[in-house]
């Protein structure tokens, strides 16, 4: 009997020691064509241009003459946002946006950054770069590509790029930033050819970085940028130094997982369950499968006919403000459904929502955004990306109020080098916008570690 349970107990040994030593998945990914037409002959263009963000008197007037016409209707008694975005609280931002609301003077704001576009695999790409002013002498920046998602912009980190680049503590490290427009987004081109997905704009942001001479960087993301960057440390692991992401919905189900909703509100203490954990967990089928649903509609929309209501949106300024500016309400923080003006206002400012918006308006890419939605999503929840792990060192900044929440023993399997796990004291989706300084003190501590692990 002891013969045989020690022949076992080798056996099982050397197979474990197999599995273990298996060769790391690496994911791949091809070079596209992206443009309109066939492939052109010759080499692409692989020029870097300044671009500036523009505007006109007549773009100006369109836009007012769309606001005068625009057609209310009411909603209903005491609904707050529970059925959307609140008919009179929007009747106020329509007259603020037509009255007060200055566009030039948020296109001067925008232009206060170095803005650029270079074409890759058939499209203009549009990123903003930002190198520190005063760099200590001896010192070099950290070069540092953060990614937004839907329904941002670029814009989203207006707040946060000086926090990075000039740091106020002598021992904060300066960071060099790069924040792209994700192909279809803003002022970077659409894709003509169907099939753009996350991983595509994750190939196509490793070749910008490649390009800007840049062999070692970060990455940062949240909403769709956790998925590119995640898709970026996928396929460069040996360039891609780190990830942080302030976004990361939960992998696919394993047995920790499960055995954790039967188990974590009874035993929160053997899953390493927060109270919080557990207030955002419990009771599972209402809090990770009703509110899901009630939350995910406009995701069914755009993964399966996108087309269709985005003419409605490219069409009507008001109604892509109402669609845009309510997720701004209901993912900073769920709470604020119970409001008239949606809580709007709490958080941001008038001029920053609608700047976002104006950044879809005037580039037209409200159709083109929400396709992003199709591309990855109806392909099946399959794909190879997501069975690979991420095996560069990542930090994750999980904000209390964040649309799904995902408690740090959900993510060692797709990140099994976890440095960091942060709760933040406060913030939702949006938390490079609505907490800047929070974010920017997460991204130093994890990039110091990194850094402090790579020079030992």
């Amino acid at each position: 009997m002891y013969i045989e349970l020690a022949v076992a107990l080798v056996l099982g040994a050397v197979i474990a020691l197999l599995f273990l030593k298996k060769k790391k998945s690496v994911l791949k990914a091809q070079d596209d064509w992206w443009g309109e037409g066939s492939v052109p002959q010759g080499p692409e263009d692989d020029s870097i241009r300044p671009f500036t963000i523009e505007t006109t008197s007549e773009e100006i007037e369109d836009l007012h003459q769309r606001l005068d016409q625009t057609r209310t209707f009411p909603s209903l008694e005491e609904s707050q946002f529970h059925y959307g975005f609140n008919s009179r609280y929007l009747e106020k931002v329509v007259s603020y946006w037509r009255n007060d609301f200055v566009w030039k003077k948020q296109v001067d704001k925008l232009n206060r950054y170095p803005h650029f576009k270079t074409k890759i695999d058939g499209i203009d790409i549009h990123y903003v770069h930002v190198k520190p002013k005063n760099l200590p002498e001896g010192t070099s920046a950290v070069p540092l590509m953060m990614v937004h998602g839907w329904p941002g912009s670029f814009y989203e980190f207006h707040g946060i790029i000086p926090l990075l680049t000039e740091p106020s503590r002598p021992d904060d490290i300066a960071f060099e930033v790069i924040c792209p427009s994700i192909p279809g987004y803003g002022f970077s081109e659409a894709p003509h050819k169907k099939g753009f997905d996350s991983v595509c704009a994750a190939h196509i942001f490793s070749k910008l970085m490649k390009r800007l001479g840049f062999n070692e960087f970060y990455v940062q993301g949240g909403d769709w940028g956790w998925l590119i960057t995640t898709n970026m440390a996928q396929l460069e692991h040996n360039t891609v130094k780190g990830l942080h992401v302030n976004f990361a919905p939960p992998d696919k189900p394993s047995l920790p997982m499960v055995l954790s909703l039967l188990l974590g509100r009874q035993f929160p203490k053997l899953f390493g369950f927060t109270e919080h954990d557990v207030k955002r967990l419990f009771p599972c089928i209402q809090k990770l499968v009703v509110d899901s649903l009630r939350e995910t509609g406009y995701m069914h929309i755009q993964s399966t006919k996108p087309d269709t209501v985005g003419r409605g949106l490219n069409d009507s300024p008001v109604g892509l403000a109402a669609y845009i500016l309510e997720k701004f309400s209901t993912w900073t923080d769920p709470e604020f459904k119970n409001l008239e003006d949606g809580g709007l206002e709490r958080k941001f400012s008038l001029d920053d929502l609608l700047t976002n918006v104006m950044i879809y308006w005037t580039s037209r890419s409200i159709i083109s955004s929400m396709r992003f939605y199709k591309e990855n999503l109806a392909k099946g929840l399959d794909q190879p990306h997501g069975k690979i792990p991420v095996y560069v060192p990542v930090g994750v900044a999980s904000f209390p109020n964040e649309v799904m929440h995902t408690p740090k023993l959900w993510l060692t399997k797709k990140y099994p080098n976890l440095k960091t796990y942060t709760p933040m004291a406060r913030g939702g989706h949006f938390g490079a916008m609505e907490e800047p300084q929070l974010l920017a003190e997460d991204i130093q501590n994890f990039v110091k570690i990194v850094e402090k692990q790579t020079r030992e």
